[in-house]
């Protein structure tokens, strides 16, 4: 499908952004530069991302809580089970419901500066089901959850990787969030299959930026993403050239959206890494309308 299939398809389209807590106030003026350049696409929802451990806690809070105080989005916070007893997860779930937050993305965490293998706490949720069970407890709140279209690293096999996401829909969740992956084929067997085992909820396609292709392979190695020796062979030579690479991530972030366009998906999450620009364009190309534009 060509983006000008997208345009005359009628299809509506619906786009959330993820964004992760400052740590600088250079950083945090980039995060409300992005923030303000995106809210005139009318996103279904912002996310706020979660520190391994829950290093970036405190930011994550603050900074959900000014969007909900100076912004008309609807921000989902991310939340984890690693390194905190139940009682404090439930006091941060309450903190959430307070301060006027009603979507959360429940996840299990990667241990503290990502080391070693998962382990809950003690006094914890054991796993990411029992955590929106605790989140339902506390709220009505939305909840969202991740998916994985080439495996969890920490999984046994895809089946186990379904029967997990099977697990988090039961206790409660709405929306499955894909991890990135650059294999739109890939993308739609995990729906298909999730369809085929009995979940009904969206499954989500999750699209990373490539501007920054190492950075973006260290993520890959991280969490289990392939990335294709072709997407390699396209950043070859290009350490130096930032404008190539900007140009480079535009023309595979577009054909992805054309891709899984045509492959029947309409809702699409982007990782922003809290710039604007890639994401803007690639939500133009699929038809968002933007009140910025139309003023």
């Amino acid at each position: 499908m060509s983006i000008k299939s997208i345009l005359g398809s009628g299809r509506p389209i619906k786009a959330s952004f993820e964004f992760s807590p400052p740590k600088t106030a250079e950083a945090e003026e980039q995060l409300w530069q992005s923030i303000r350049k995106l809210a005139p696409l009318k996103p279904a929802f912002v996310s706020v991302t979660y520190g391994a451990g829950g290093s970036t806690r405190e930011r994550t809070h603050a900074t959900v809580k000014r969007i909900v105080q100076e912004t008309d989005l609807k921000p989902a916070a991310h939340l984890t089970c690693v390194a905190a007893p139940r009682a404090e997860i439930d006091e941060i779930v309450q903190a959430y419901w307070d301060a006027g937050v009603r979507h959360i993305v429940a996840l299990r965490g990667d241990m503290p500066d990502m080391v070693g293998a998962y382990q809950a706490h003690a006094q914890g949720y054991a796993s990411t089901p029992e955590l929106i069970e605790g989140i339902r407890r506390v709220g009505d709140f939305e909840v969202s959850v991740s998916c994985y279209p080439e495996r969890h690293p920490d999984s046994r096999s895809f089946g186990h990787d379904l029967d997990i996401l099977k697990r988090k829909i039961d206790a409660g969740a709405t929306r499955a969030i894909g991890q990135f992956c650059f294999d739109s084929d890939t993308v739609a067997r995990l729906r298909d299959n999730a369809a085929a085992e009995g979940i009904n909820v969206p499954v989500i396609p999750g699209l990373m930026p490539t501007t920054n292709f190492k950075g973006v392979q260290r993520m890959a190695a991280r969490c289990g993403a392939n990335v294709p020796a072709w997407l390699a062979r396209l950043y070859d030579g290009l350490d130096d050239n930032v404008e190539a690479r900007r140009i480079v991530a535009a023309a595979v972030m577009a054909e992805q959206v054309a891709e899984l366009h045509a492959r029947g998906f309409d809702q699409f999450h982007f990782y922003t890494l809290n710039q604007s620009d890639l994401t803007f364009a690639a939500c133009r190309l699929l038809g968002l309308p933007s009140r910025e534009l139309a003023s």
